[in-house]
């Protein structure tokens, strides 16, 4: 039976450019990175403070090439945060695409985008 998820696979156009987006602006770490020297490379990254689950950025032209039956969208991901307040201010000084803070039922929550256009999710649950 399942009872943890462990990795989040998302296909990315630039292994590089996603990583700097995701360390350097959202504040993840690199948690593993991996190179077989014949283009399967990818990398594992994870929130700074630590976490069960990580997201693995994968090349997507290579994995399309392999496997041309994958659906290479983008997940649809919200992340939780104690302190939306400062990380909607800290990505918007880092100039990182951010919606609007709305007020749910559950939750206050804002989207961001990576530098390739791809949206995510961040709430404030209540």
């Amino acid at each position: 039976m399942i009872n943890q998820v462990g990795q989040i696979m998302v296909y990315v156009d630039d292994l590089d450019k996603a990583r700097n987006f995701w360390t350097e602006k959202a504040g993840f770490r690199v948690a593993n990175e991996e190179n077989n020297g014949e283009g399967m490379r990818w990398i594992e990254i994870a929130p700074a403070g630590g976490a069960e689950t990580t997201i693995v950025l994968h090349d997507k032209a290579f994995v399309a090439k392999m496997s041309p039956e994958l659906n290479l969208g983008t997940p649809s991901l919200m992340f939780f945060t104690s302190e939306l307040d400062k990380l909607y201010a800290d990505y918007k000084s880092k100039e990182v695409t951010v919606g609007e803070l709305v007020e749910l039922p559950f939750g206050r929550v804002f989207n961001f985008a990576d530098d390739e256009g791809n949206y995510f999710a961040v709430m404030e649950k209540k």
